[in-house]
């Protein structure tokens, strides 16, 4: 690693930085975080922006530092170490200790304590006796991923997409089977190499031959249903059997060009825009999950990816880890597969710890749209993003245009954000105006109550007091 980008790098789900003077036992929960969740790097010696170097511990408490998997963990965790050496700004040499942790496979580590943690973004959280236990169920499931690909060979994997990898990742030398070995895609054993199931996912030239179930359906329906027999309504089918990163590319292209566009008002400036039917990054992070942490062990299913005219429905086999729900899913993290999910991650594909999921909820919320709706049964987790698209008819543009336009500039953003929010959704009521204004809800309430004034809300409500009470837009048809 590079020592520059060691201090600029944000710590993540794989990285963290601890300053040399850390105590054993606080760096143990580190490691067993790291070891619980995908695996990552801690770098020792670099504190608030500083390289202040490891060698003034001592080689006492160097020691320590690269056999704290061993001396502090239960059971013991191997940790790969370097060193870096860098000359610090009064001229005396140094070094930088990097401790890389592997991701356990089927056990869940503690402290000497018996104390569990798990790596959860940029932060090492501690986990209660519910979520130990569902950890502990979990474990099991990467099992697969790990697994030998019985009679996939270098020659079945595509070497281009092999050497992009190697490029992404630094790795120098010439033999590539290192370079799979040292990323998990490989085993060694009886001093030959075998690729693994992750391997052969993500490097493959044709995955289904080692895992029948790695497709991608794509299906569209005219209207918001599928029919069958004589009205079956299928306008496009298509299905995708490539290794992991080049699915990504094509299923993106398959899905695009499904997608319509659609006018829609720009609350910035009061004038309408042509926007797309779903946000890019919304309707992306939605396959790009599906595919990092399908459960590829389930057999007989494939990620489908169903197109209606009101809503993308992505359905991913397996269902959401035990330490994941639909709840908490903007917030925890658990990969499935960690090998994949790191090696995307290095690749640009996959978001780090929530940033993703989060994101897709707030690129739903500003275009507008519903948030996108989680489910999971017994077998599957389904994820619908609906877009509203009866709102966003031009017939409904062209009322409105007609209504507000010639006064839009004298209004004030929070009367237009209002005013948006109510176009695409219907009706308003005060709460959804504050949160989405972060605003209180007295505030939200003046603001709504202005546009009344103005002709162009009216407010629906039993009583005074009615809690159910909500904003209506005022249209002439």
């Amino acid at each position: 690693m590079d020592i520059e980008n060691l201090v600029k790098m944000n710590e993540s789900q794989y990285f963290e930085r601890k300053s040399a003077k850390i105590s054993i036992s606080k760096l143990a929960e580190t490691i067993i975080g790291f070891a619980n969740a995908d695996g990552g790097v801690v770098v020792i010696g670099i504190h608030g922006g500083v390289m202040e170097g490891v060698d003034a511990q001592g080689n006492t408490k160097i020691n320590d530092f690269i056999q704290s998997g061993f001396d502090k963990c239960v059971p013991s965790i191997r940790v790969d170490y370097e060193f870096l050496d860098f000359v610090k700004d009064n001229g005396k040499t140094d070094r930088l200790l990097l401790l890389e942790v592997e991701a356990s496979v089927n056990i869940v580590h503690t402290t000497e304590a018996d104390v569990a943690f798990l790596r959860v973004g940029d932060e090492t959280k501690k986990l209660n006796h519910e979520q130990r236990v569902n950890l502990e169920y979990d474990k099991g499931t990467r099992l697969y991923e790990d697994s030998i690909a019985e009679g996939c060979i270098l020659e079945d994997l595509d070497i281009d997409l092999i050497n992009e990898y190697k490029d992404t990742v630094g790795f120098q030398r010439k033999n590539l089977y290192q370079l799979l070995f040292a990323r998990g895609f490989a085993k060694r054993r009886n001093d030959d190499y075998h690729i693994t199931i992750a391997g052969a996912l993500m490097f493959s030239k044709y995955p289904t031959v080692f895992v029948p179930s790695a497709k991608i359906r794509f299906i569209r329906y005219e209207g918001n249903s599928a029919e069958t027999g004589t009205r079956m309504n299928i306008i496009k089918q298509e299905v995708v059997e490539e290794p992991i990163p080049k699915a990504i590319e094509k299923i993106k292209g398959v899905v695009q060009n499904q997608l319509r566009e659609f006018t829609a008002l720009d609350v910035t400036t009061g004038k309408f825009i042509t926007v797309p039917e779903y946000p890019v990054f919304a309707w992306q992070e939605a396959i790009i999950n599906a595919i990092t942490h399908r459960a590829y062990n389930i057999h007989g299913d494939d990620i489908r990816i169903i197109m209606y005219d009101n809503r993308l429905e992505v359905h991913s086999p397996g269902k959401l880890p035990s330490i994941v729900n639909v709840n908490n899913i903007k917030e925890v993290r658990y990969s499935r597969n960690p090998k994949i999910a790191r090696a995307l991650t290095e690749m640009g594909w996959v978001r780090e710890l929530g940033e993703g999921v989060k994101r897709m909820y707030e690129e739903m919320s500003n275009f507008f749209l519903e948030e996108p709706i989680y489910q999971e049964d017994q077998q599957s987790v389904h994820l619908t993003l609906k877009n509203n698209i009866v709102m966003r008819r031009i017939r409904r543009h062209e009322h409105i245009d007609a209504r507000i336009s010639g006064q839009w500039g004298k209004l004030s953003h929070a009367q237009q954000v209002a005013l948006e929010l109510i176009y695409s959704q219907g009706k308003l009521q005060t709460s959804m105006l504050a949160d989405k204004l972060g605003k209180t809800k007295p505030t939200a309430r003046k603001v709504l109550d202005s546009l009344v004034q103005e002709g162009f809300l009216r407010k629906v409500a039993t009583s005074t007091n009615d809690p159910d009470q909500y904003y209506e837009m005022i249209i002439d048809n």
